[in-house]
């Protein structure tokens, strides 16, 4: 991939405040929008269709975090592309021309929805790519890009947890209003996900319940999404390592079909300032170590 130096440079930002004021990591892994060429051109559907996979918006609700004392992890390149909350090989055999390695992961529920680490179609169901993929790209892809972001994530993870004992990744994601089921009910306006209350002390999810409530906001948890790859790989509240998602419903920010921010973008982003002001005053021994919530 020898254009993905000058493309994806950097292809994932770190920006730690000058003093951290909790151990509180604000991650979006799924706002990228940075399309390389090559992609673009391999692709059957248009930017436009590519876009609606993305979190939009959402690396900018929290980039002024970092000022307020928390550090914060964007992703540049689009999740269509490379999808970091993913195991790292998630693949689906249909897609690539030749055989996988023995170790990839070919059987998983998110494979078969199309929706791998290297994914085979966009969020609405649409197929990606003209024609099947190499093997050796999507492992590059991978190294490349999955692996180095992963291996960041984990050293400020270390840190904070070196620092104070403890630590909390907020995976910050956003969902489309409506559903692809005309069954499935009116979405909230954010979701929030611990796996079930295994990936975090129950005074986070708590904690942004209240929040959000009291500002107005509906919540939801669990459904339609508990937590992916990254939320569950990192958090292990019996060693003090708190993950938890935050979905937020793409209405209440932005026009999902024009894909412009709205008229309360600004609002939602002094909002989920206050929601990290909260989850900073939850006192440390609250959150163990101590035995996650039995399933």
């Amino acid at each position: 991939m020898p254009q993905l130096d000058g493309e994806l440079s950097p292809p994932f930002e770190i920006v730690e405040p000058a003093e951290w004021r909790a151990p509180i990591i604000f991650n979006s892994p799924h706002s990228g929008s940075v399309y390389p060429h090559d992609f673009l051109n391999a692709s059957r559907i248009d930017l436009t269709a590519l876009r609606r996979s993305e979190d939009s918006f959402m690396d900018e609700l929290i980039a002024d975090l970092s000022d307020r004392g928390f550090p914060t992890v964007r992703v540049n390149f689009p999740r269509s592309y490379v999808d970091v909350n993913r195991e790292p090989y998630e693949l689906d055999p249909r897609m690539f021309a030749g055989r996988l390695p023995s170790f990839a992961n070919t059987r998983s529920m998110r494979v078969a929805g199309g929706l791998g680490t290297i994914p085979r179609v966009v969020g609405d169901g649409q197929e990606i790519y003209r024609e099947r993929l190499s093997v050796d790209d999507a492992l590059a892809r991978i190294e490349a890009l999955y692996k180095p972001y992963h291996r960041a994530l984990r050293r400020l993870i270390n840190k904070a947890h070196q620092a104070f004992g403890t630590v909390i990744v907020v995976d910050c994601h956003s969902m489309p209003s409506i559903g692809i089921s005309r069954d499935e009910p009116r979405r909230p306006d954010v979701v929030i996900g611990d796996r079930y209350g295994t990936s975090c002390a129950a005074a986070l999810p708590d904690t942004v319940e209240v929040t959000m409530t009291e500002l107005g906001y509906s919540v939801g948890r669990n459904k339609p999404y508990a937590g992916g790859f990254i939320t569950e790989h990192y958090g292990n509240p019996a060693s003090g390592l708190h993950t938890i998602q935050l979905e937020l419903n793409r209405a209440i920010y932005m026009d999902e079909r024009r894909r412009e921010r709205s008229a309360r973008f600004a609002q939602v982003t002094a909002d989920f300032a206050a929601l990290a002001d909260a989850l900073a005053a939850v006192p440390l021994g609250d959150l163990g170590p101590f035995q996650a919530a039995a399933e």
